[in-house]
C-alpha cells in the first residue's frame, strides 16, 4: 500500500509556471507507476501524464504536451509535474494516482491510490 499527498500548487498567470510534487509513503514506491490527473469544476476527471517504473516511459494528454513534463525520483519517493506555459484551461484540482499491477495507464480507473488533490488556478 501507498500513500499519496500532492504540494505545489497555487494561483498563477497565464504563462506561469509550477512545480507539482507527490510525496509516496510506504514500501516499493519504485515499483508503482505513478499518474497524474486533474478535474475542473464540473468535469470529470481527466488524464494528463503518467510515467513508468524506470521513467522510460512518460505518455501525455494531447492538451499539455510540450508544456508538463512528468518525472520520478525513486529515492525520494517523489513524482513531479513541471508545469510550463500554463493556460486558464489547466485550472483544475490535480491527482496524483499510483498503480502497482499491469502496465502504464491513462484511465483513471486502473489506478489503485490517489492523493486528497492540489489546486492549481491560472489568471488570464
Amino acid at each position: 500500500q501507498v500513500q499519496l499527498v500532492e504540494s505545489g500548487g497555487g494561483l498563477v498567470q497565464a504563462g506561469g509556471s509550477l512545480r507539482l510534487s507527490c510525496a509516496a509513503s510506504g514500501r516499493m514506491f519504485s515499483s508503482y507507476r505513478m499518474g497524474w490527473f486533474r478535474q475542473a469544476a464540473g468535469k470529470e476527471r481527466e488524464f494528463v501524464a503518467a510515467i513508468s517504473r524506470s521513467d522510460a516511459s512518460t505518455p501525455y494528454a494531447d492538451s499539455v504536451k510540450g508544456r508538463f513534463t512528468i518525472s520520478r525520483d525513486n529515492a525520494k519517493n517523489t513524482v513531479y509535474l513541471q508545469m510550463n506555459s500554463l493556460k486558464p484551461e489547466d485550472t483544475a484540482v490535480y491527482y496524483c494516482a499510483a498503480k502497482y499491477f499491469g502496465i502504464l495507464a491513462m484511465r483513471a480507473g486502473e489506478y489503485d491510490y490517489w492523493g486528497p488533490g492540489t489546486q492549481v488556478t491560472v489568471s488570464p
